[in-house]
């Protein structure tokens, strides 16, 4: 069952200049607690369009951070917006930093939720006349989330920026393959049957950390969805965007997305990596770059997204 969902707005505007870079504080109250973001709107007269932004994996904040790196990718992509006249939504996701009090018990976390909050933000942003148009950014594994929240909750376009191609499963196992061989032999087994939709008793202890009891029911919910299938049913404007330098996620992917929706655009970024910015191929120095909270995002990047929100071809 959905959450039920009431929203929020904080400050609610005098003026749509008033907060300037630092955006507005604009809250989601769902049945869990309070997820946190901010909306960051251009000074400008008459309607703007509006990118939903969302995060990928891990404990990511709504700047692209997490306790172990800060890269600030995602502020950084929400202010080059802003500075082109682009309005932009960014949000802490539930049961990370402000969004806290919206975490659920690892054991009752499905990546459904992830979607119905995409979703809420969504329905809260049409409540808003500023916009003239919606869209949605999904960043890594925000990317899936995106595709499906577009489904549920029409917007105008979808951008996804280095997002699989494949579904999660298949990426755990081409990430085990370059441990030793019988780390994927025992983890193939296990992965196959969280793939049918069943829960495994006897895990190896070193694999515990990756497949303990808590986080099978979410990994179940996750591995349903393959990006190909989803992204295959958006009938709108779609982008999507690859950095050549990207140690997580391949041109292979993106790749496989346009093939699934032949009709969208994929644009190839050369030097970009995971975190948006430039980078060599050299995974060590790739690595610092997570943790360079001001090295600028790639400025092909922006010109490529700004080009692609403001063209009117619907």
């Amino acid at each position: 069952m959905k959450p039920y969902i009431t929203f929020v707005l904080l400050y609610l505007f005098a003026g749509y200049g008033v907060f300037g870079q630092t955006g507005a504080p604009i809250t989601l109250k769902t049945s869990t607690g309070n997820i946190e973001g901010t909306l960051l709107i251009p000074q400008k007269k008459g309607t703007v369009p509006v990118a939903l932004i969302i995060a990928g994996s891990g404990p990511t904040d709504r700047d692209g951070n997490n306790p172990m790196m800060k890269n600030n990718a995602l502020k950084m992509l929400a202010t080059a917006l802003y500075q082109n006249g682009i309005a932009s939504l960014r949000y802490d996701k539930r049961g990370i930093a402000a969004s806290k009090s919206a975490g659920l018990v690892e054991s009752k976390l499905r990546f459904d939720n992830y979607i119905d909050d995409a979703v809420g933000w969504t329905q809260l942003l049409k409540q808003n006349k500023k916009f003239s148009q919606i869209l949605i950014i999904g960043h890594s594994e925000g990317s899936l989330i995106g595709m499906i929240a577009a489904q549920k909750a029409w917007v105008n376009k979808f951008i996804s920026l280095a997002g699989a191609g494949q579904p999660a499963d298949q990426l755990i196992r081409e990430q085990l393959s370059a441990q030793p061989p019988f780390v994927l032999q025992q983890s193939a087994p296990i992965l196959d049957e969280l793939v049918k939709g069943n829960t495994v008793d006897s895990i190896p202890q070193y694999l515990n950390a990756l497949f303990r009891h808590s986080v099978q029911p979410y990994l179940i919910s996750w591995f349903r969805y393959n990006p190909q299938t989803e992204i295959a049913k958006l009938k709108k404007p779609v982008l999507i965007v690859q950095g050549t330098t990207d140690i997580q996620v391949g041109i292979k992917d993106a790749e496989k997305l346009k093939e699934a929706n032949p009709q969208a655009r994929l644009v190839i970024i050369t030097g970009m990596n995971h975190i948006l910015k430039n980078a060599p191929g050299d995974r060590q120095q790739n690595i610092k770059t997570y943790m360079q909270p001001d090295l600028p995002i790639n400025k092909t990047l922006v010109r490529t997204l700004v080009d692609f929100i403001k063209n009117k071809q619907e």
